[in-house]
């Protein structure tokens, strides 16, 4: 069936069932009942109303008093009362002591920097399978690009640089993402609002149109469907490579701390590596049901120690064989390096890459902490313990060239193998915990944006939000490493791969953090080229490197990061359709005043949440509900749960209010909205109860607003006229008072006191709390036009409603009651 026969047929439907309905008070019954397109909103009225007296009216003045209602901006509760809430945020501007900044700098050292602490594993021996040692260059040579790697890369890059652009504190492409779609209207999701402008944490700091340039950033961001598309892709494509990281980096860290048992018992071989690798692994992806909290504790003692043996073992060496290495600090030696093996260095470098493994894991788990303490925690001992690692198994290597395969385990001094093996496997663990967490938090925070299908989310802690499970991802996970060990069986090989994911996302950051430069900033344009070139050419140089090895495994992460963006961009594809679907046919405000306040059938006592995704007017949907329901709810709100780019919404801006026809149809919408790292921990009764409470106080600052209107236009009200008064939405006196300003004179506070429609609508809000909630919710079936190109029915009608098919439904998503529910089906042509 066609879209628009299907649209008409319900129009008439609910016509004809309306005119064998009505018992003659509905009112205006002769306009034709029509849907409407996207372009309409209900607000979108005359700014005044002043309903006619003669048509079956007789209520006089008074009547017409009441009925004057300001349509050019309804009374959003919440865009009001983010005026007074926004000053009790002070806590975002505090700055933690110095023993705080050193506390979290120490807490860093577990969750930040476990996977980087790790590369000295496995980095030496990566670069010298490609090139046979020598000489003294080669060793000096690697050094040197180790060393410079991490100088550039993570201190200059992300500790000076990019942990500056952060979205209220928190990290990540992501946030980089919601950061750029606040200055810039980019989102293809067209649900955006003024009034989530004033949510406490939106904090738009710099007016971007007063450079010129920034402003034709903007416009062009805006007006381009390209390069919204581009941008978004380029986001999907940065998260699916920090996915593919949680695969490969719990296998490689494992591997090659295991690896230590091959050389130290006699008959372990290969074989007997894969199997106790699968053994942790399994166990590791086992645990992670059971939350992390409690073993978190000991993260950061862990990697303290662990990063103390490095510095340690690595002085040991550095004095004992060849203190002379570190003239590497000295960039010649990576010419002659290169001058001595051309091609083969260019190949090593896809070795020395994985010094900075984990790199973008300071900025992505910057929510957790400060920017000061990851500054501090990198600086002071992750830096310096990862150059005297290095200086000292190059300076091992001076002395003992052969020891390249195993130089890490080789280089521990006789007496100390055993505990160092035991901490470097507890770190590995540690490392792979940490990305397989991040790997969780990215696909929240992608289904938080619509760019993911709804997943099963198990929150397990109470006490830090950011601590979530998500059993499907978890599984999928521990059987691609599982996969992945046993496949390559060497650390090697898996390096190949590793290598790729991670220069891939370091790639996308430099990208967006230049855009944010640019349009937020307004940096100097040469300072912002200058990071784009600088960084941009040495990150194209390491993946230049790693892209060689596509056939030596490079084409894992390849793979990975492919299907993770196929099925997060069709999913955000099929999404954004279905919502210009829905506002596409959205029923008329004339529609819905032609039904009457019974809309055209019974109304039972009750509340009657009705879910759905519109930011402005009535769905389609509730015209089936209409067909299908011998009875409707006496009051109606129509939910919609909207993700805002900003991390947290305070719950005092939780819910936004605005009323849909008079007030004797009892019927509102409601915009609940959360930020990307939001935790949706209530229950259907507490969000029931809040919804309630913030209901009742909209009605409230409603009627104070009425009554203020009507007091300042009490004296000329003969003289207000449709045609010649306007609007302009703003609010000369706060609804919500601060302590100690001056109250709402009394004549107005009278006026609300005395407001007999205000006290009915109250009275009957509370008979039909009392009687319950009930939960309306649709069905959707999503299908490609019968017009529509070959590819996008393939996309529509196979890939993306296998998605919805096999993701989770509406009543689970939405935490609400299965014995409440009533669910009706609806086929969306897009």
């Amino acid at each position: 069936m066609d879209d628009d026969d299907g649209i008409e047929e319900i129009s008439s439907s609910i016509s004809a069932r309306l005119l064998r309905r009505r018992s003659g008070g509905g009112g205006g019954g002769d306009s034709s009942s029509r849907w409407v397109d996207g372009s309409e909103v209900d607000s979108e009225s005359p700014p005044w109303s002043l309903v006619n007296d003669d048509e079956n009216r007789s209520e006089g003045y008074g009547y017409v008093r009441r009925r004057l209602v300001k349509k050019a901006k309804r009374v959003d509760s919440f865009d009001v009362e983010a005026m007074a809430i926004s000053a009790s945020h002070g806590h975002h501007n505090k700055d933690p002591s110095i023993w705080q900044t050193l506390g979290l700098a120490f807490q860093t050292l577990g969750v930040v920097y476990g996977d980087m602490g790790t590369s000295p594993l496995y980095v030496f021996t990566d670069v010298f399978s490609k090139i046979q040692i020598e000489s003294d260059v080669d060793v000096l040579g690697a050094l040197s690009l180790v060393i410079y790697t991490i100088a550039l890369v993570p201190l200059a890059k992300y500790v000076f640089i990019v942990l500056k652009a952060n979205d209220n504190g928190e990290g990540g492409t992501f946030a980089l993402y919601s950061l750029i779609c606040r200055y810039a209207k980019i989102n293809l999701l067209p649900n955006r609002q003024q009034a989530d402008e004033h949510i406490s944490s939106y904090r738009l700091k710099l007016p971007t149109p007063e450079l010129e340039r920034a402003l034709k950033i903007k416009e062009k961001l805006e007006h381009n469907s390209f390069y919204k598309t581009l941008l978004l892709l380029l986001v999907l494509m940065g998260t699916s490579m920090i996915i593919g990281d949680g695969i490969l980096t719990p296998a490689i860290s494992v591997m090659s701390a295991v690896s230590g048992l091959e050389g130290k018992i006699q008959g372990f071989g290969t074989g007997a590596l894969v199997t106790v690798s699968v053994i942790i692994l399994v166990g590791l992806f086992g645990i992670q049901r059971f939350g992390t909290s409690k073993v978190g504790m000991t993260f950061a003692p862990c990697l303290a120690l662990w990063f103390f043996s490095l510095g340690s073992i690595g002085l040991y060496n550095l004095i004992k064989y060849n203190v002379s290495v570190v003239k590497a600090i000295n960039p010649l030696y990576i010419y002659l390096f290169f001058k001595k093996n051309s091609f083969k260095a260019w190949s090593s470098l896809g070795g020395c890459v994985l010094c900075i493994t984990g790199a973008e894991a300071m900025f992505a788990d910057l929510g957790h902490f400060s920017v000061p303490s990851i500054q501090i925690a990198f600086s002071f001992v992750v830096f310096p313990c990862l150059l005297l690692a290095y200086m000292g198994q190059a300076a091992y290597l001076m002395k003992h060239p052969d020891s390249a395969s195993r130089i890490f385990y080789d280089s521990i001094p006789d007496g100390l193998f055993w505990p160092v093996f035991v901490i470097a496997t507890f770190a590995a663990i540690i490392a792979s915990q940490a990305m397989i967490s991040a790997s969780f938090s990215c696909i929240k925070q992608s289904m938080a944006l619509g760019c993911f299908p709804r997943l099963k989310i198990i929150h397990t802690s109470r006490k830090f939000m950011g601590q979530i499970y998500i059993p499907v991802i978890n599984w999928f996970l521990m059987i691609m490493c599982v996969l992945v060990v046993a496949t390559f069986k060497s650390t090697t090989d898996i390096a190949n791969a590793y290598g790729i994911a991670e220069v891939g996302v370091m790639m996308v950051s430099t990208t967006l953090v230049t855009l944010v430069m640019l349009l937020i900033w307004q940096t100097n344009l040469y300072l912002a080229y200058g990071f784009l070139i600088v960084f941009g050419s040495i990150e194209l140089l390491y993946m230049s490197a790693v892209l060689s090895k596509i056939t030596e495994g490079g084409w894992l992460p390849l793979a990975f990061a492919s299907f993770f963006l196929c099925v997060m961009y069709i999913w955000n594809y099929g999404s954004v359709l279905k919502y210009q679907s829905e506002v596409h046919n959205k029923i008329s405000m004339d529609f819905m005043n032609d039904l009457g306040s019974t809309l055209g059938t019974v109304r039972v006592p009750g509340i009657g949440l009705l879910y759905n995704e519109l930011v402005h007017g009535v769905p389609s949907v509730f015209g089936r509900f209409l067909l299908d329901l011998p009875a409707i709810h006496s009051t109606l709100v129509f939910v919609c749960i909207k993700y805002v780019p900003v991390p947290v919404v305070a719950q005092e801006e939780r819910f936004l209010f605005r009323r849909i026809c008079p007030k004797d149809y009892h019927m509102f919408q409601c915009v609940a909205r959360y930020g990307y790292k939001d935790v949706r921990k209530e229950d259907h009764h507490a969000f029931e109860q809040l919804l309630v409470e913030s209901l009742e106080k909209f009605m409230r600052k409603e009627a104070q607003e009425l009554a203020l209107e009507t007091e300042v236009n009490d004296a000329d009200f003969e003289s207000v006229s449709v045609g010649q008064r306007s609007y302009s939405g703003e609010l000369s006196v706060p609804l919500i008072q601060p302590d100690g300003d001056p109250e709402l004179p009394s004549s107005v506070m009278g006026g609300i006191d005395d407001d007999p429609s205000l006290e009915y609508e109250l009275s009957a809000l509370r008979e039909a709390t009392e009687s319950g909630c009930t939960y309306l919710l649709g069905h959707g079936d999503v299908r490609a036009k019968k017009d529509s190109f070959f590819l996008k029915k393939l996309v529509i009608n196979y890939f993306y409603s296998f998605l919805r098919n096999n993701c989770r439904g509406g009543a689970a998503t939405m935490k609400v009651p299965h014995m409440n529910v009533i669910q009706v089906g609806m086929t969306y042509m897009v």
